[in-house]
């Protein structure tokens, strides 16, 4: 506007306001204008007074204006010109007494709230989302369906509104700040996450809680509290009935052994008593901005050092179903009475329908079939034979456990089956999804059993393709239960073992002989395969942790790996080509912001995935160009040249890259020092896997259709598949699929055809053939449901298998502290870096500020925490000598230290700058001017011994790694490397002379 005098219009101004919920801050509006010095500021507080003084805004607070009106914001934008004010008095608060001041604040903040709560039943621009606390109070929301921390919305925790860790809340956000981030706050929580909280139990009156809580002379700090393991979810809450406990002494939901319960501890019934137990508790009173949670003890769990205390702990940390409701066990047990036996009488008594029925489920009941295990395990849901055909090729046989024909959909078993998404398996004991009647019963594929199966019976060439397959309901009777040590032992030739089976010594040697042919082809194809070791626990015979041990994955494990996996892309190629909705195992292509975090990591040893040039492009958006508008014009006010671009952001365009590219740097570094780093940097360059009701393929896998149909026991969406294989079998879906190459052909062009009839809403008409499409089990929508629990509950097993490990191995080093280990750097962050020790597979924290010798900081660009003096360096990849300083019980996790005599000098950047590096021996050829200079700096004893030092210990510099002078290692490091004292040295050292002197 022409002779306008501010930077920006009035009607700016009060469009900014009303997007703000109807009330902006000072701070808000410098933010969201993006102003830079003192005028502009100083402009803006003078255009805000002037129009408060028109009634165009309302002063509610000392730096926070609102609108005047509740409904009309244009009567409100009229009034910036001087029409239509709020009124002759309300317009100038000024003019108004004391009372009239109060009152009139009062009443626009009562509007304000109003026109706050108005706005939340019609504003479009709110987000949904899961909230992640920190310790500290503040949080995250990251929006439903994003991936990556950029979208997510920072709320401070006077925002919170009551919202806790966990819980699915809806954000009010903010403008995007220049760096792309954005504040909110939570206007409502929509699901709470934790209804429940485990913790310590604190009496009344107990040490620690007044500080913990209020004031001394708070009478609320004299009720029992309990304190939350995860100091996320709340900080404390509080027990305000102490004599609302639970009637058992401890909870009945436990597996404890005999030993375990005559060391259990046991609880009087007096609240004394309970002081230090870890109990599980009941928020009734969830908590605000100025009052804590309140709840009551609803089971107790004993004390928490006591065994297998730790496994409830976290059983109830991460709200793992783990008791079955009597309704539950009485439809399994029910269940179970149904088994081959009773099929075969029912198809008796049937008479006519028996032939039919017959020919309906196949017998294989005859054949050398075998189930494969661990030596633990209790549900066996998968038996396999292999045989030879006269043509060249092979025959596997995948028999599945036909846990479908026990669980009908609907029922209370399913809806139980459902909540808890797949069995959670710890190192002492397991949470099923399916009752042991079943899960170790009747599905369970035991021994010299007939038992209910789903097979897929598959052709396979020399070159391990697929040339067909069949589904069929069928039943088989398992000849060996093996395991996959006994397994290894006969592969490798072990001559006590292969008499032992000698029947099926063959049978395993052609199972061999098909899984590298498997495994070649999907090496071919690209498929990723991290042969990482992982950390398996052993427990001694009192139940106390012995150790941690790498997990062996021989190829008697592998064969069953393959033969599932096979068995998984034909039945998802099969369902796909039925053009039903299903349920798909996808593994998305990586981020390319992830490629490119990955690519700048292995180029520091040396590595690249060769994607080729990275299409990185710069925007600029019209806050950078206004911010660089305005620092010009503020350079010409001042006299100085303006020439200032708009400073852009680099944005990473999409990438083409192969699951190849992975599989070939796999194989380069194989047995490789930095293997291990590597490998782990990878993985967490890629997504993560989840169930989906699209098929997008599986990138890991470089399979185009691929799905989880082999252990229907311990996951749900196995069940659902086999549901939906019975389903059509039973409709008269021809059972047959073609060749591998054919098929997923196909089903891509299916999968496109059933998106856009999707889209269209006409449904199918049709099937590949030409004959009418069968009805789907599943609804699209039901089944993307399924999908989306599902990967939360499979995530939730994983979070909750995850932890108990971490506790088992604090347990396990606690009585090591104070030794010292060889580990490997795995990353560095701005607090510090995690190690990795070699032999134990146990990870910890080195913080910044324990590193001694210099000051370190953490650069981010290089991914490295460097000193400024010393030049030391750590970077991830990188071998170091620590020493197990504590254990930090309240982060559970183990604190180190380095102890290396011989740091990592930052040699790369002096020889990239062309300086200098000193090497072994070159301190043996002294220059003489350079013995002059040094005696002639050395004037007092102090430099003297200084020097005498430096001198012994020169053979041992030389020996080892490089210094980062071109100077000799005997030269001393003050004269090497003078550093410029500051004032305030200078003036300290002064003031100490001046007091030797007197």
């Amino acid at each position: 506007m022409s002779g306008h005098p501010y930077p920006q219009t009035d009607r700016e101004l009060l469009r900014l306001v009303e997007r703000s919920g109807g009330r902006a801050s000072y701070k808000q509006l410098v933010r969201e204008l993006g102003l830079g010095g003192g005028r502009e500021r100083r402009l803006l507080l003078e255009q805000m007074a002037k129009m408060t003084a028109r009634g165009a805004v309302v002063k509610v607070d000392r730096e926070q204006w609102a609108l005047p009106r509740t409904g009309n914001s244009e009567q409100a934008i009229r009034n910036r010109a001087g029409g239509g004010s709020f009124g002759a008095a309300a317009a100038v608060p000024g003019r108004l007494g004391a009372e009239g001041r109060r009152g009139f604040a009062a009443e626009m903040q009562a509007r304000v709230r109003g026109r706050q709560r108005e706005s939340l039943g019609r504003r479009d621009d709110l987000i949904a989302g899961r909230l992640s606390l920190h310790r500290d109070g503040f949080g995250f929301v990251r929006p439903a369906g994003a991936e990556g921390q950029d979208s997510d919305v920072f709320i401070p925790p006077h925002e919170l509104n009551g919202a806790m860790q966990g819980d699915q809340v809806l954000v009010d956000a903010g403008s995007p700040t220049r760096e792309g981030r954005r504040a909110g706050r939570v206007v409502r929580v929509l699901t709470r996450r934790n209804p429940t909280v485990v913790g310590i139990f604190h009496a009344a009156g107990s040490r620690g809680g007044r500080t913990l809580l209020f004031e001394a002379d708070d009478p609320r700090g004299r009720s029992a509290f309990v304190v939350p393991f995860d100091t996320r979810v709340a900080r404390v809450v509080l027990i305000p009935d102490e004599n609302d406990l639970p009637a058992a002494a401890i909870t009945p939901h436990r597996t404890l052994g005999e030993e375990a319960m005559a060391q259990e501890h046991r609880w009087d019934g007096t609240v004394e008593d309970l002081n230090g137990l870890a109990v599980d508790v009941e928020i009734t009173q969830f908590p605000t901005e100025h009052s804590p949670a309140r709840g009551r003890v609803m089971e107790i769990l004993g004390d928490p050092q006591a065994f297998g205390v730790d496994v409830e702990i976290v059983i109830r940390k991460h709200h793992l179903p783990h008791v079955f409701p009597a309704e539950v066990l009485a439809e399994a047990q029910d269940a179970a009475q149904w088994n081959v036996a009773a099929l075969l009488a029912e198809e008796r008594e049937q008479g006519d329908r028996a032939q039919a029925a017959e020919m309906a489920r196949k017998d294989f009941r005859g054949l050398p079939i075998v189930t494969i295990d661990g030596e633990t395990a209790k549900d066996f849901d998968d038996a396999v034979m292999v045989r030879a055909l006269e043509d060249g090729t092979f025959e596997l046989q995948v028999h599945i456990a036909d846990v479908a024909e026990y669980v009908a959909d609907g029922t209370a078993l399913d809806l139980e089956a459902r909540l808890r998404g797949n069995s959670v398996y710890f190192p002492d004991r397991a949470i099923p999804m399916l009752p042991q009647e079943l899960s170790s019963g009747e599905c369970s594929l035991r021994p010299e059993e007939d038992r209910l199966v789903l097979s897929c019976v598959a052709q396979i060439d020399s070159h391990g393709n697929v040339l067909g397959y069949e589904l069929c309901e069928s039943m088989i009777r398992s000849a060996r239960r093996m395991t996959y040590t006994k397994v290894q032992k006969i592969l490798d030739g072990d001559a006590a073992m292969r008499e032992e089976y000698a029947p099926f010594v063959a049978d395993f040697e052609l199972m061999l002989d098909l899984a590298k042919r498997l495994n070649g082809k999907r090496v071919r194809r690209g498929s990723i395969d991290f042969d990482l070791p992982e950390a398996v626990i052993e427990f001694d015979e009192r139940g106390a942790m012995r150790g941690v041990v790498r997990s062996e994955r021989a190829w008697a494990n592998r064969l069953i790996e393959e033969f599932m996996l096979c068995a998984n892309e034909c039945v998802a190629r099969w369902i796909e080509g039925q053009g039903v909705p299903g349920m798909y195992r996808i593994h998305e292509q990586p981020d390319a912001k992830k490629i490119v975090e990955f690519e700048d990591q292995a180029a520091e040893f040396g590595y690249t995935l060769g994607v080729g040039p990275l299409p990185v492009q710069v925007v600029k958006t019209k806050g950078d160009k206004r911010e660089a508008h305005r620092r010009n014009e503020r350079d010409r006010d001042r006299g100085k040249a303006a020439h200032r671009e708009a400073r852009g952001h680099q944005v990473v365009g999409a990438i083409d890259v192969s699951p190849k590219l992975y599989q070939r740097l796999t194989a380069q570094i194989a047995g490789k020092p930095e293997e291990r780093i590597l490998s782990y940097l990878m993985l967490r360059s890629l997504k993560q896997a989840k169930y989906s009701a699209d098929n997008e393929g599986h990138f890991a896998l470089a399979a185009p259709s691929y799905t989880h149909f082999t252990s229907p026991i311990r996951r749900y969406p196995d069940l659902v598949v086999h549901r939906v294989v019975k389903t059509l079998l039973r409709e008269g879906a021809l059972p047959t699929g073609g060749a591998e190459e054919t098929a997923s052909q196909s089903a891509k062009n299916l999968v496109e055809n059933e998106k856009g009839n999707r889209e269209r809403g006409t449904g199918n008409r049709g099937n590949r053939d030409g004959h009418e499409r069968l009805a789907p089990p599943y609804a699209h929508d039901e089944i993307a449901a399924i999908a989306q629990e599902c990967s939360e509950t499979e995530r939730r097993a994983a979070d909750a298998e995850r932890e108990l490990i971490e506790q088992k191995k604090l347990q396990f080093m606690a009585d090591r502290v104070g030794e010292e280990f060889d580990a490997i750097v795995l990353s560095v962050t701005k607090y510090g870096f995690f190690v990795e020790l070699g032999e134990l597979f146990v990870e910890g924290l080195v913080p910044i500020y324990t590193l001694q010798g210099d000051h370190f900081t953490y650069r981010e660009t290089q991914r490295e925490i460097k000193g400024g003096a010393t030049g030391v360096v750590y970077r991830p990849g990188m071998p170091v000598r620590v020493l197990l300083d504590r254990i930090d019980r309240e982060n559970r996790r183990l604190q180190f230290a380095v102890v290396d005599d011989e740091p990592n000098l930052a040699t790369k950047s002096a020889t990239k700058a062309g300086q200098a590096v000193a090497k072994p021996g070159r301190a043996d050829a002294v220059p003489e001017g350079t013995k002059a200079f040094v005696s002639r700096k050395k004037a007092n004893a102090t430099q003297a011994a200084a020097a005498a030092r430096d001198t012994r210990s020169a053979g041992k510099r030389d020996s080892g790694k490089s210094s980062r002078s071109a100077l000799p290692a005997w030269v001393p490091e003050e004269i090497a490397h003078p550093r410029k004292k500051s004032n305030k040295q200078r003036s300290a050292e002064a003031k100490q002379r001046k007091r030797k002197g007197r």
